[in-house]
């Protein structure tokens, strides 16, 4: 009888990475951050617009308000302190799966990386050109 070896979480992550894409099994940085507005460009929520609440770098996912929104059956807590019930919350969204809306030109668009005259790296909008602000909240 031949056994399996059982693979660790890093193993079954870099497996599910290796299908990702071009990354190769590699984790690539995420341009989008909590509070950009983003849509969503494939799966069944194709087409709605939303702000990203967080982002999920290592599994390459982000968690947008009001997308992906899942229902949860959850038991009463024997202490009672957790109300059972029905919850309604935002799933995480594959990273390829979202585009960055652009502030000024108000279209989804690629992001471009340039340099400034002082040597900081920032993310432009392709079809503006201009440097997308994101908002200091």
């Amino acid at each position: 009888m031949h056994r399996r070896k059982r693979r660790t979480p890093e193993q079954k992550l870099r497996a599910a990475l290796r299908h990702e894409g071009w990354t190769r099994g590699r984790l690539r940085p995420l341009d989008i951050r909590s509070g950009d507005t983003v849509v969503v460009i494939a799966g069944k929520d194709r087409g709605k617009r939303g702000t990203v609440a967080r982002t999920l770098a290592g599994q390459q996912r982000v968690v947008v308000r009001g997308v992906n929104v899942l229902k949860r059956h959850t038991k009463a807590g024997v202490r009672g302190n957790v109300q059972g019930g029905i919850v309604d919350f935002d799933a995480p969204v594959a990273y390829s799966n979202v585009m960055l809306v652009c502030n000024r030109c108000d279209q989804p668009t690629r992001i471009g990386h340039i340099v400034l005259e002082d040597g900081t790296r920032a993310i432009a909008c392709k079809k503006c050109g201009e440097r997308y602000e994101r908002s200091t909240d």
